[in-house]
């Protein structure tokens, strides 16, 4: 069990729909520039990959930024950011320049320790900093702080345990699990009611498609979007997923038209 601690960003008002599960939302896909959108009882879910690990979410309580890199005109086409989520200080997951192009006063921003230190103070003032396993709000969505690290030994320099988070938010009970750079752990093969998982694979950072197969299958989101797998095989893992007869539904995205 993780302790947990809770903290509470103060922003624009929060949607008052629930949604009960199990609940019938099939994703339409609109596109490359379009995203894939999922219904809630509150609206819809709009999904954008923009590049690598970087993408962005238009929900009924706003626009969420998740890993904003590679400059500000990748987000050209994008509504601006309410919410930026940062998982950890590696560059193509935190970029300065990119995201003080993006800022403005009235965005919220959630970040591991880590990068909650690297920021300006005028960042910092819109920032909460969340460690594994605390838990908050912000406009109005639940927020988890799940941990991502690497397990294998000759891994583990990258990205140690306890450092850098993972993330599950709600939106209208719509569970969204944003892994970070992580292995198979146990954290993440121990969750429960996801219904949209990102999920990295590339070696030597994260984990091979044989262990991102062999983890969404036991946890079994209702659909998952390989992303952060640069050179490695997303239809290597759709077809691993296929053979352990496993439910979740494999959403591809174009994480690498742009480069970083």
């Amino acid at each position: 069990m993780l302790n947990r601690r809770t903290l509470l960003l103060t922003g624009a008002a929060a949607t008052g729909a629930t949604l009960i599960r199990p609940y019938a939302a099939m994703a339409e896909s609109h596109g490359e520039m379009g995203g894939d959108t999922y219904p809630t009882d509150g609206g819809e879910i709009t999904i954008h990959p923009v590049s690598h690990a970087s993408f962005v979410m238009e929900t009924p309580a706003g626009v969420i930024y998740v890993d904003p890199v590679g400059g500000g005109a990748l987000y050209d086409d994008f509504p601006a950011p309410d919410l930026i989520l940062l998982t950890h200080h590696h560059g193509d997951h935190f970029d300065p320049e990119t995201l003080e192009t993006l800022w403005n006063d009235d965005i919220e921003m959630i970040a591991n320790p880590t990068v909650f230190e690297k920021l300006p103070e005028k960042m910092k003032a819109k920032t909460a900093s969340m460690s594994n396993g605390d838990t908050g709000e912000a406009r109005g969505l639940p927020i988890e702080a799940i941990p991502a690290y690497n397990t294998t030994e000759d891994r583990l320099q990258y990205h140690p345990e306890g450092r850098d988070n993972g993330y599950i938010v709600t939106i209208d009970g719509l569970r969204v699990y944003i892994a970070g750079d992580t292995e198979d752990i146990p954290e993440m093969r121990a969750l429960e009611n996801i219904d949209i998982a990102f999920v990295p694979f590339n070696l030597p950072y994260t984990m091979d498609e044989e262990q991102a197969a062999s983890a969404v299958a036991e946890f079994a989101p209702r659909f998952v979007y390989p992303y952060h797998y640069r050179d490695s095989d997303p239809e290597l893992f759709k077809r691993l997923l296929n053979e352990a007869n496993s439910d979740p539904e494999v959403r591809m995205g174009p994480w690498y038209g742009q480069s970083i």
